[in-house]
C-alpha cells in the first residue's frame, strides 16, 4: 500500500500542492512553521476523514477561503484507487472513491491504513488516560468499522446523557427519560471494552518482543487493559451511580474514563518509569502497532511519522528506521543532518518553505 501523489488545494497554508511520493522513504524537511505537518495531515485526513491533531474542517481550510480540497492517488495491492476530499466551512466535507461519492465517511475506512507516530506518542505513558485512549481508538477506528460506529455513537449517547442530566436539575420530571439513553449506552459501551481487550491483547503478543530487542534483552514490556468497568458489569453500574451522576451533572462510569497500564515486570512505568523507559516503551508499542496492522490488512500500512527522529537518541533512531522494512515511510524533520551524519538511507527529498514545497 503507498500513496502515489497528493493534492491540495486552499487547505492550510498550501494555495495549491500537487507532490509524488517513491514507495521508499521520503523525507520533508524545513524550518517550523512552514507546513511540513499539514502534509502528513491531508494524508491522515485521506485514510480517516478525520485529523489527527482533531481540528475542524473550518479550521483546516485556507484562511479566506470557503472550501478546501485534496485527491490522493494510492495503491492497493497494485491496483490504483483515487480519494477525493471536498471540506467545506458550513456543510458536512464531500468523499469520493474513485469519483463516486459515498453516503457514509465510514466507507472510506480500509482503503488507505496508516499509522501515524508524532512526538506526542512519546508521551503517551506519562500523560493522562485520554492520550492513551486516542492511541487505541485511532488504529481501531481503521481496522474495524463496526467499532467506529459504536464509538461514534457512544460519544453522541454520552453527550446527550450529560445533557440531560443537567437539565433534571431545573426539571426534575425528565428523569424518567435518563434510562432511554443508559440501555444505548451500555449497548455501544459493551462492544468497546470487548474490543478494546482484543486489540490489547493481540498488541502484547507482539510488544514484548520488540521492546526485548530494543532494550538489549534487559526490559519485559507487558501491556494491561484498565477498563473503567467490565462490559458484563456496565448495565449495573451505570444503575449505581446514578444518584452520582445527577450530583455531578456528569456519567462517571464507562469506557470513557479506561486507561491502559504499561508494566516492567510489575512495575508501572506511568508513575515509576523514568523519561528513557517511558519513550522506549511507547516506541515499541508503535512498533508493535505496526506489525498488527500488517497481519490484519495482510498489506503494508502507509507509515507517518512527524519529527520523531529529533526526540530519539541514536540508538532509538537506528532500531526505528531498521524496523520500517518495505513500509512506504513519509517523514518530516527540520534538518538533513541527522540522516547525512548518521548515513541513513532514504530515497526523495522535498524542502518545504511557506507553503511551497521542492522536489
Amino acid at each position: 500500500m503507498v500513496v502515489k501523489t497528493l493534492e491540495l488545494m486552499d487547505y492550510r497554508n498550501y494555495l495549491s500542492l500537487n507532490i509524488s511520493f517513491s514507495s521508499g522513504i521520503n523525507i520533508l524537511y524545513g524550518e517550523n512553521a512552514q507546513g511540513k505537518t499539514n502534509i502528513l495531515e491531508a494524508i491522515y485526513l485521506c485514510g480517516t476523514t478525520r485529523s489527527h491533531r482533531g481540528s475542524k474542517d473550518k479550521e483546516i481550510i485556507r484562511f479566506g477561503r470557503e472550501e478546501a480540497h485534496i485527491r490522493a492517488i494510492i495503491e492497493k495491492k497494485q491496483i490504483p484507487h483515487r480519494i477525493d476530499l471536498h471540506l467545506k466551512k458550513s456543510k458536512t466535507k464531500g468523499v469520493a472513491i474513485d469519483g463516486l461519492p459515498i453516503k457514509k465517511q465510514s466507507e472510506l475506512f480500509g482503503m488507505l491504513n496508516l499509522v501515524f507516530f508524532s512526538p506526542e506518542d512519546l508521551y503517551i505513558i506519562k500523560n493522562g488516560p485520554a492520550e492513551r485512549r486516542r492511541f487505541i481508538d485511532m488504529e481501531l477506528c481503521q481496522l474495524d468499522k463496526i467499532y467506529m460506529s459504536n464509538l461514534s455513537n457512544y460519544n453522541k449517547v454520552l453527550q446527550q446523557r450529560n445533557n440531560l442530566l443537567k437539565q433534571i436539575t431545573t426539571d426534575k420530571s425528565l428523569a424518567d427519560t435518563l434510562q432511554i439513553w443508559d440501555i444505548k449506552l451500555v449497548e455501544y459501551g459493551r462492544s468497546i471494552i470487548e474490543t478494546r481487550e482484543k486489540f490489547i491483547l493481540r498488541l502484547n503478543e507482539l510488544v514484548g518482543d520488540i521492546h526485548k530487542k530494543l532494550t538489549g534483552g534487559i526490559e519485559q514490556l507487558k501491556l494491561r487493559y484498565e477498563p473503567n468497568i467490565n462490559a458484563s458489569d456496565f448495565e449495573d453500574a451505570l444503575k449505581r451511580s446514578n444518584d452520582k451522576d445527577l450530583i455531578t451533572k456528569t456519567t462517571n462510569v464507562g469506557p470513557h474514563r479506561d486507561d491502559l497500564n504499561f508494566l516492567l515486570g510489575d512495575i508501572d512505568i506511568r508513575k515509576y518509569g523514568s523519561q528513557g523507559q517511558q519513550r522506549t516503551a511507547a516506541l515499541s508499542c508503535k512498533l508493535a502497532e505496526i506489525e498488527l496492522v500488517k497481519s490484519i490488512i495482510n498489506d503494508n500500512p502507509v507509515l507517518l511519522l512527524d519529527d520523531v527522529l529529533s526526540e530519539l537518541d541514536r540508538q532509538r533512531q537506528n532500531y526505528l528506521l531498521g524496523s520500517i522494512g518495505q513500509l512506504q515511510t513519509i517523514m518530516t524533520c527540520t534538518g538533513l543532518e541527522e540522516f547525512v551524519n548518521h548515513r541513513f538511507a532514504y530515497d526523495k527529498i522535498f524542502h518545504v518553505v511557506n507553503g511551497k514545497v521542492s522536489s
